[in-house]
């Protein structure tokens, strides 16, 4: 009797009072509430609601199969022979396919993508990968055990973050990350129990980036954390911006005097549309300043199969390269990705084929080369359409969409909305935000989920839509705002 008593009284060993502090201040706005009530609509339009549309077309997030990007063949043909072997004994793949299959099995444990790796990525494909580097940054070398595979660029930002990290109170790590962000940074710094140092980006000037800023941040934030690094998205995510070799150049001396780590996003760098802009790699950069900056500065830079021209999300896979690490440090970053085993094996032979594409003269190249040329010309198309269209109308103003795949417009919101979004508990562009999946089917982030001035109000709205279905995304945005517009003025 009392043994029953006991277990019917027992209470949960983990509740929501129990459980890690830090987790409940992670927020993740690229899938928050907005994106969980679109999925409710979506459950709601297939069980026969009627709605004022029949489809939710979701622009809130960087995933471009998902909306309809085709995937490259010559990755998928050298995935398929990895995943299936037996595909090398016919006639159906080109021989370029199958000698990079053989070469990635060749390297695999039992020649399968099923078994673990090395824990920093198997040999083959770090070499690979450095070979791209060097010849992306016009020769200057770059060392294969510098290279360490990830899960996609994420997981490689967070075990960065991860070793950056300690100290109490006022000696507690501070990291710069630029506001508006990607809220993986966010996240990640609230996961981690650091300090989120807020630098701002300039809208009035294409969202560029001001040394001065980085100053201002830098100083009011040493009254309380220790400032330790710097976090730069370039292209720029969720603004889109492209940085100049210059602003580079800038940060570099920025993080040498200041004594900072570097961490460069470069996941966008193959996605550059504007006309004067170029993409420059932070090592480019830091190597052609001379051994006063590239024997010292401490580089971290991150890039993705998910992005650019391949947009391969779901295999997860990506690198970063280390530069001017603390030997002693290396060795436990080796031992921290170590703990995780391996970043997923399909993802490194896709990984391998991005960095190391048909060359001239091989079966697959022009085929290639049209595939990738016609979806980044695609992209192109999208970004200037975007941009052209936000700014006529009134109230919407829009920063030319220069690179990555994101704009990021700022919208004036009536008195009257602002008002009762507070009322209800809510960032005023989230009650847009709502307001506009509510009305149109269209799911868009709100800025407030990535950061932006005090009193300023922005969406993020991916370009990745095709043509047809983004001009109507784009026509039903517009007359939304018009309309919302009236009913709160």
């Amino acid at each position: 009797m009392t043994e029953n008593c006991f277990m019917h009284h027992r209470t949960k060993v983990l509740t929501i009072d129990t459980m890690n502090p830090n987790v409940k201040k992670v927020e993740y706005a690229v899938r928050g509430p907005i994106v969980q009530r679109a999925v409710q609509i979506e459950k709601e339009l297939k069980a026969g609601a009627k709605k004022p549309f029949s489809e939710v077309i979701r622009a809130n997030i960087g995933d471009a199969h998902a909306m309809g990007q085709r995937p490259i063949t010559f990755f998928r043909q050298v995935l398929a022979l990895c995943s299936y072997p037996e595909l090398l004994e016919g006639n159906e793949f080109p021989e370029d396919a199958k000698e990079r299959a053989r070469r990635i099995l060749q390297a695999c444990g039992g020649g399968s993508i099923g078994a673990y790796s090395a824990s920093q990525g198997i040999e083959c494909v770090r070499q690979d990968v450095a070979r791209y580097i060097q010849e992306r940054d016009g020769g200057i070398p770059c060392n294969p055990d510098n290279i360490y595979l990830s899960t996609g660029a994420s997981d490689a930002i967070v075990t960065i973050l991860k070793l950056l990290v300690c100290g109490e109170g006022r000696n507690r790590t501070g990291v710069m990350i630029p506001i508006p962000q990607y809220p993986l940074y966010s996240a990640a710094l609230a996961d981690l129990g650091a300090v989120q140092i807020e630098y701002y980006l300039d809208e009035e000037n294409c969202w560029s980036l001001d040394v001065s800023e980085l100053r201002r941040a830098l100083v009011a934030a040493q009254q309380h954390c220790s400032p330790r690094a710097l976090c730069i998205i370039n292209p720029g995510n969720p603004t889109g911006q492209v940085q100049s070799r210059q602003c580079i150049e800038d940060v570099i001396r920025f993080a040498a005097e200041e004594h900072l780590f570097l961490m460069a996003d470069e996941v966008y760098q193959d996605n550059v549309y504007a006309e004067g802009c170029e993409f420059h790699s932070f090592k480019k950069v830091l190597f052609e300043m001379g051994p006063e900056y590239s024997d010292t500065v401490e580089l971290v830079s991150f890039h993705s199969t998910s992005k650019c021209y391949m947009g391969e999300c779901g295999f997860r896979g990506g690198y970063m390269e280390v530069i001017n690490m603390d030997p002693d440090v290396k060795v436990q970053l080796t031992k921290l990705v170590s703990v995780r085993l391996c970043p997923p094996v399909p993802g490194q032979a896709l990984l391998d084929v991005v960095v190391n594409p048909p060359r001239p003269g091989e079966p697959s190249f022009n085929t290639y080369i049209k595939e990738r040329t016609s979806t980044l010309q695609v992209l192109a198309e999208k970004a200037w359409l975007t941009e052209e269209v936000f700014n006529t109308v009134p109230g919407i103003t829009c920063n030319p969409v220069q690179g990555a795949m994101y704009s990021f417009p700022r919208i004036s919101l009536p008195e009257r909305a602002i008002q009762q979004a507070k009322e209800k508990g809510q960032a005023p562009d989230m009650f847009y935000c709502m307001k506009l999946l509510e009305e149109t089917g269209i799911c868009l982030v709100p800025g407030s989920g990535f950061g932006q001035r005090e009193g300023t109000y922005h969406f993020r709205m991916t370009i990745l839509p095709p043509t047809d279905k983004l001009k109507i995304v784009l026509e039903k945005v517009k007359q939304f705002h018009q309309s919302f517009t009236q009913q709160y003025s």
